[in-house]
């Protein structure tokens, strides 16, 4: 998991963030969505890819990211257009508290698999200490 703050190029006519595969996205880009109209109380994710990587943006609004390794936990809160959570394979995600307003555009390193998810959080762990051993 990289936090990272995305560089806004902006004058007098407004603000601009480039996203390029192998510059700020550090992978080749099989596949964008957005998540957007999520209620509040709605909590998403809960699950795990086993080789694909992703780069989350809140474009709009807000909502919490709980990231998770096997190992440690973190809340991490996406909350401006200009900061990104690269989530690398192998880790747990969720994402709470979405406001009303959010946009969350996530990239993909791979086009939708779901033998690729671990939706399942003991088998998550499970798969994390096979890979450590």
């Amino acid at each position: 998991m990289e936090l990272v703050d995305l560089r806004v190029i902006g004058d007098e006519r407004g603000s601009l963030i480039a996203l390029e595969q192998g510059q700020n996205i550090p992978f080749a880009i099989k596949r964008a969505y957005y998540i957007f109209g999520t209620q509040s109380d709605v909590n998403r994710g809960f699950h795990a890819h086993r080789r694909l990587e992703q780069m989350a943006i809140c474009v709009s609004g807000r909502c919490k990211m709980i990231i998770d390794d096997g190992v440690t936990k973190q809340a991490i809160w996406l909350d401006s257009s200009s900061k990104a959570l690269i989530i690398r394979n192998m880790i747990w995600r969720e994402m709470h508290e979405f406001s009303e307003d959010c946009v969350l555009m996530v990239f993909a390193s791979e086009h939708y698999d779901e033998s690729d998810y671990i939706r399942n959080y003991d088998q998550f762990i499970k798969e994390v200490r096979n890979g450590q051993a």
